[in-house]
């Protein structure tokens, strides 16, 4: 009888920590495909027009193999360059973990959430996505930081603060990852390249900004490229490999405000490039 009573925490144990419940261990790494997403960040909407919607980009995104593409410095002039400027560095296992670990105290698993703010009107919307366990959990957060506003229950304000605070750690991994874990920086090599073609020269604020056209490169017309797109007259296609080798240069020259001419008609291009687990349009 004294042994089944010594075997029966150990047993408990067990079974807690095969079911994933609350008590499985937070120190066991897990193995995820190079390009599975771990964490994604996005932040997105408000008062923005419709060209930014189409190009946004991830604030954030944290990957199996421990690469974390983040949004880099954007020259602060008018028109600006074609391309963002996306960052790529190397996370160890310890750092994955120290990241995954925050978001978990932040409230980044178990059902999914939506925290509206009526008081507030015209904001963007934070998108916080995490995936471990083989579970998809999607918190977003409309106009994040202002959690103070009046009329919030005190549980909202506080699930808000604490989803501020870890959005603000983000900005600043060295700063609170393990020492080591955190590789250095370097420019984030486009592979796959999203188009969103226009009829017509891109519409210049100001005349005198007007800019030079470029020559489409590509055997395929922008007429024919890609497929129709939500909005009316605009399509969309996914450049790679020899063709991208082609337009990349021609593309880390132009501006927001190039135009490109393909077969005597000119047209606006929108580019965004893909991350490692994005395709298509």
């Amino acid at each position: 009888m004294r042994a089944i009573i010594l075997l029966m925490p150990l047993v408990l144990a067990c079974c807690r920590s095969a079911s994933g419940g609350p008590d499985s261990s937070p120190g066991t790494p897990e193995t995820k495909p190079a390009d599975a997403l771990v964490l994604r960040v996005e932040t997105g909407g408000g008062l923005v027009p419709p060209g930014v919607l189409l190009t946004e980009l991830p604030t954030l995104s944290l990957y199996g193999d421990g690469r974390v593409i983040t949004q880099g410095p954007q020259i602060m002039i008018y028109p600006g360059p074609a391309l963002p400027n996306l960052i790529e560095r190397n996370l160890s296992q310890s750092g994955v973990d120290a990241i995954v670990g925050a978001a978990r105290k932040a409230g980044l698993r178990g059902e999914d959430r939506q925290f509206p703010l009526d008081t507030v009107a015209d904001a963007p919307t934070t998108t916080f996505t995490l995936l471990t366990g083989g579970t998809r959990h999607v918190t977003s957060v409309y106009a994040l930081g202002m959690e103070e506003s009046a009329g919030l229950p005190v549980r909202d304000r506080e699930a808000r603060k604490a989803l501020t605070d870890f959005h603000a750690r983000l900005t600043g991994l060295e700063s609170w990852l393990p020492d080591g874990s955190v590789g250095p920086e370097r420019s984030f090599a486009i592979q796959k390249l999203r188009l969103f073609v226009l009829p017509g020269a891109p519409v210049a604020d100001d005349p005198s900004l007007q800019q030079p056209p470029a020559e489409w490169p590509l055997s395929q017309p922008l007429s024919e490229f890609g497929g129709p797109a939500k909005q009316p007259e605009l399509r969309c296609g996914v450049v790679a490999g020899d063709d991208l080798e082609l337009l990349l240069p021609r593309v880390m020259q132009a501006n927001q405000l190039t135009p490109w001419t393909s077969e005597g008609i000119t047209y606006t291009l929108l580019f965004r490039p893909l991350l490692p687990d994005e395709s298509g349009c």
